[in-house]
C-alpha cells in the first residue's frame, strides 16, 4: 500500500467523521426529526473530499518541498538558512518594546515582527548569495606558491563547467570514478535548467536523453569521488547556454568539459580550456602498426566492392578488404594501415 494511497484513507476517515458531525448540529440547528439524512449525506461528501484533496495538503506539498530542496543550489540553501537565523536575532531584539504595547497589539506584533524580518532578511541574503558564496569560498585554504598568492593555474584546477552535452553522454561516471580528475565538477543551475527542458520535452528520444542526464548527475552527486556542486551563478545579458558556459568559463578561468564540437570551437576561439572526452576516448585507444595481426568478427559489408566491416571492443571500426565473403564469421586479421579521422580512428586491414 502506497504512502498516498494510505494518507487519502487517513484524510477520508477524518473528513468523514469531521463532515457527520457538522451534520448532527446541522440538523438539530434546523430542528429537522431526519436527523440521519443530514449525517449520511455530508459523510459521503466528506468520504468523497478526503479521497480527492488530502494529498493537495499532506503528501503533494512534502513532495515538492524535498524536489525544490534537492534541485536547490548549496549557495541558495545556505543563504536561506542565514536569512532565517539573522531574522530571528532580529524578531528577538524587538520582541520586548513590542510586548508593552496595549492588548491585542503586545500579542500579535512580535510574531508579526518575526515573519516579517525572516522574510526581508531571507530576502536580501539570496539577493546576493554569491557574493555570500564567495566570502566561503575566500575563506578555504587556497594554492598558495611563492608569494603566497594564488596562481592562475591553481584557479583553473578547482572547479571543472561541466555541459548539458557530457552529462547526457554519461561517461563522465565512470571517467570521475577512475581517479584521475581531482578537481570539482560545478554544474550552473542553467544547464540543469536545460536538462530538464529536455527532460520534459514531447519527442522521445529528447526525453529518454535529458532523463539520462538527470539520472547521470544523481550519480555523479551520490557514487562520484568526485565532489559535484549545482551553482546558480549566472552571466547577465547572455541568453544560450552555450554562450553563457563560454561566459562563465572565462570569468572563473576553468575550463569547460563537453563532447559538443560546436561548443568546442567556439571556446578555443575565445581562449576557453576545453577537456573533450571525444578526445580522450580516442587518445586512449589501443595504437596498431601496419603490419600487426588481430582478429576481428565481420559484422556488415563495406562501402566499396567486396570490403566487411567489423569493430573493436573500444568501437575502432576495422575496414577489412575482401572481408565480405566472412560476413558474421571471426578471422584473423593484418593491418595495412591506420587513419585517424575527425570521428575516430580507422583501421583499414586484409585477411
Amino acid at each position: 500500500m502506497s504512502i498516498d494511497f494510505t494518507v487519502r484513507l487517513i484524510g477520508a476517515m477524518v473528513a468523514a467523521i469531521t463532515l457527520g458531525l457538522f451534520g448532527r448540529e446541522l440538523a438539530q440547528l434546523a430542528n429537522d426529526d431526519n436527523a440521519s439524512l443530514y449525517i449520511v449525506t455530508l459523510t459521503f461528501v466528506g468520504i468523497l473530499a478526503g479521497l480527492v484533496l488530502t494529498p493537495y495538503f499532506t503528501t503533494r506539498p512534502i513532495r515538492h518541498v524535498r524536489q525544490s530542496l534537492v534541485t536547490m543550489p548549496p549557495e541558495r540553501l545556505i543563504a536561506i538558512v542565514i536569512g532565517i537565523f539573522l531574522g530571528l536575532i532580529a524578531a528577538l531584539l524587538v520582541a520586548f518594546p513590542l510586548s508593552l504595547l496595549p492588548t491585542p497589539f503586545q500579542q500579535v506584533a512580535p510574531f508579526a515582527a518575526a515573519v516579517i524580518l525572516c522574510y526581508l532578511s531571507v530576502t536580501v541574503m539570496t539577493l546576493r548569495q554569491n557574493d555570500l558564496g564567495g566570502i566561503i569560498r575566500s575563506l578555504q585554504p587556497r594554492l598558495q606558491m611563492g608569494s603566497g598568492r594564488t596562481t592562475p593555474l591553481a584557479d583553473s584546477m578547482m572547479a571543472i563547467l561541466l555541459d548539458t552535452s557530457v552529462i547526457i553522454d554519461g561517461r563522465i561516471t565512470d571517467i570521475s570514478k577512475t581517479g584521475f580528475i581531482r578537481a570539482e565538477f560545478l554544474v550552473p543551475n542553467f544547464v540543469l535548467q536545460e536538462l530538464q527542458h529536455v527532460a520534459d520535452s514531447p519527442d522521445m528520444i529528447r526525453r529518454n536523453r535529458g532523463r539520462r542526464g538527470l539520472e547521470v548527475l544523481s550519480i555523479l552527486q551520490n557514487e562520484s569521488p568526485v565532489p559535484v556542486r549545482i551553482t546558480d551563478m549566472d552571466v547577465d545579458n547572455v541568453r544560450e547556454v552555450d554562450a553563457k558556459l563560454i561566459a562563465l568559463a572565462r570569468k572563473l578561468r576553468c575550463p569547460i568539459m563537453t563532447n559538443d564540437y560546436n561548443l568546442n570551437r567556439v571556446a578555443e576561439l575565445q581562449g576557453v580550456t576545453i577537456l573533450n572526452i571525444n578526445d580522450l576516448a580516442n587518445a586512449i585507444k589501443a595504437v596498431f602498426l601496419p603490419g600487426e595481426e588481430m582478429v576481428v568478427k565481420v559484422i556488415q559489408e563495406g562501402k566499396e566492392y567486396n570490403q566487411g566491416v567489423g569493430y573493436l571492443e573500444d568501437g575502432t571500426m576495422v575496414v577489412i578488404e575482401d572481408g565480405k565473403e566472412k560476413l558474421n564469421q571471426t578471422v584473423p586479421v593484418t593491418v595495412t594501415k591506420v587513419l585517424q579521422t575527425s570521428a575516430g580512428r580507422m583501421v583499414f586491414a586484409r585477411l
